[in-house]
């Protein structure tokens, strides 16, 4: 039989101390190790509240200062416009004064001019320009004898509705040579044209439609300046009761709009010599009005005259015009009733009540065989006689 020996009591309360101590220990370390894990989700939570209150924040600031730079942009704009505006102001008022015979105001730009500068300028309400050249002579027999008055009725023209209507022309190379001449006979006759210090030719239109502008303005004070080829038929009452809807605003820039290609060949009609100023090959010009008609408002006249010996001539007239004023606070009025198509496009449109303005073929750059047409396009698409004066001006 096997004797089981009791442990002393001391030996059994120390026994219990140790087993106390390495409970507790046991116990300490795994709450320690439990703890953490159990506060990582509300840590995760803070760290998100945290982070959408800092994009809160930064879209607050984002959008107050998106909200300073459109306020800025906008002013930057509106100070633009006032600068335009001044400028434009600025250039009428260097041309009235230089048309008056005032000295010129420092830093103004010098202009041609053929009037007396001692007398009061004309008021008119439009000045019409036909251009035309020396060998156009039957073109302005067949204006002459369909759209546009002759003798008295141009001068009741000009005097009662304030349309002043005038052939412009400059000189021969050889000046008081015998085309000149012819030209003075036949003004001598008809008391229409506009003669200008300007040599004619082909490649020189764009400085002979500057100085048409800077020479115009010297002489009449009109509301509108305005520009059509000698080989299109126009309907003057329909050309003043287009005009008049936009004679309150200021710059204003009216046409039949468009954007033709920049011909870099050499030899083509219409080739542009500084076709690479427009970009790489294939590009279009800006927006401009075609060169068979168009119109500006007097400040813009003004402009071109005051600030004519820096404004740059490309080949064609119609794009340098455009160039002269892309840049400027300009309102571009595309009116296409300037550029109605011959019979039977202009016909169908007057039987319908859209009396066209101007009437010319785009295949020609003008009426086709405009002598032997003018007359029977004239009759189809003419307005008649007392469309012009029933017109208010």
């Amino acid at each position: 039989m096997r004797v089981v020996k009791h442990l002393p009591g001391k030996a059994v309360l120390v026994l219990c101390i140790v087993s106390f101590i390495a409970g507790s220990l046991f116990t300490s370390r795994t709450w320690s190790h439990s703890q953490p894990e159990s506060k990582i989700p509300v840590v995760i939570d803070n760290i998100d509240k945290i982070v959408q209150e800092r994009k809160l924040v930064e879209g607050r600031i984002s959008a107050d200062i998106m909200k300073e730079v459109k306020k800025t942009h906008q002013a930057i704009e509106s100070l633009d416009k006032t600068i335009s505006t001044l400028e434009m102001e600025l250039a009428v008022g260097r041309t009235s004064r230089a048309a008056h015979g005032a000295p010129s105001l420092e830093g103004a730009s010098s202009f041609s001019s053929s009037s007396s500068s001692n007398h009061s300028l004309k008021k008119a309400f439009v000045v019409i320009g036909i251009n035309t050249a020396f060998s156009s002579k039957r073109r302005r027999d067949s204006i002459r004898q369909t759209w546009l008055p002759a003798g008295d009725k141009l001068k009741k023209l000009e005097k009662e509705k304030g349309i002043v209507i005038r052939f412009v022309i400059g000189h021969s190379v050889t000046l008081g040579g015998v085309m000149d001449k012819a030209v003075d006979a036949e003004n001598d006759e008809h008391n229409d044209f506009l003669r200008l210090p300007h040599i004619e030719g082909y490649h020189e239109l764009s400085t002979k439609t500057r100085l048409y502008f800077s020479t115009a303005i010297s002489m009449w004070d009109a509301e509108f300046y305005m520009k059509v080829d000698d080989d299109v038929h126009v309907n003057l009452g329909m050309l003043a009761s287009t005009l008049v809807k936009y004679r309150a605003k200021p710059r204003i820039y009216i046409g039949c709009m468009k954007s033709g290609p920049v011909l870099s060949q050499k030899g083509v009609k219409y080739h542009e010599p500084e076709f690479w100023k427009f970009g790489e090959d294939g590009n279009k010009y800006f927006r401009h009005a075609t060169g068979q008609i168009y119109a500006i408002s007097k400040d813009l006249a003004a402009y071109i005259s005051t600030n004519s010996p820096i404004l740059h001539r490309y080949a064609n007239e119609d794009v340098s015009l455009g160039s002269w004023l892309i840049g400027l606070e300009v309102e571009h009025v595309d009116e296409r009733s300037m550029c109605c198509g011959t019979p039977p496009d202009c016909e169908w449109k007057a039987q319908a009540g859209n009396v066209c303005v101007a009437s010319f073929d785009w295949a020609c750059s003008g009426i086709c065989k405009s002598v032997e047409r003018m007359k029977a396009i004239h009759n189809s698409c003419g307005e008649g006689d007392k469309a012009l004066w029933n017109v208010e001006l």
